[in-house]
């Protein structure tokens, strides 16, 4: 049986950013769900037969913020289940409390790692995920 190549949604509204980490997954065999908002996002949750097995969000979104959009994933349980990891310019140690409360798994400031850094971080989450 051949593993499924993971799933990750990419939530990022800086149009270059967001192509060169869709590009970058998709080089790591990994399948990409690009949105460019927080609203795409939920939407793209509604929708999809499958979760993705990862989120990698941008804590500042132009239509709402990273508390907002885990908020939402917070209200139904099979969303709640999905590993996220917010990758943000900026970190104040009451923000990441509460987004850790909220359930995210990794907090992380994009000017502290490289994004192959960030992608290990995140197969490493899906590979914790599927074996829970």
């Amino acid at each position: 049986m051949t593993q499924k190549q993971p799933t990750v949604m990419v939530v990022e509204d800086e149009k270059l950013l967001l192509d060169a980490i869709t590009k970058k997954l998709v080089i790591s065999n990994v399948e990409v769900i690009p949105c460019s908002s927080g609203q795409e996002a939920l939407q793209q949750l509604k929708a999809l037969q499958h979760l993705p097995h990862a989120i990698w969000l941008d804590y500042y979104l132009k239509d709402m913020n990273g508390l907002a959009f885990m908020e939402e994933v917070k209200k139904d349980p099979a969303w709640a289940e999905i590993p996220v990891v917010v990758v943000s310019n900026s970190a104040s140690e009451k923000k990441v409390h509460h987004m850790l409360a909220l359930g995210v798994k990794k907090y992380i400031l994009k000017a502290e790692y490289r994004l192959d850094e960030i992608l290990a971080i995140i197969q490493e989450l899906i590979a914790d995920n599927k074996n829970n």
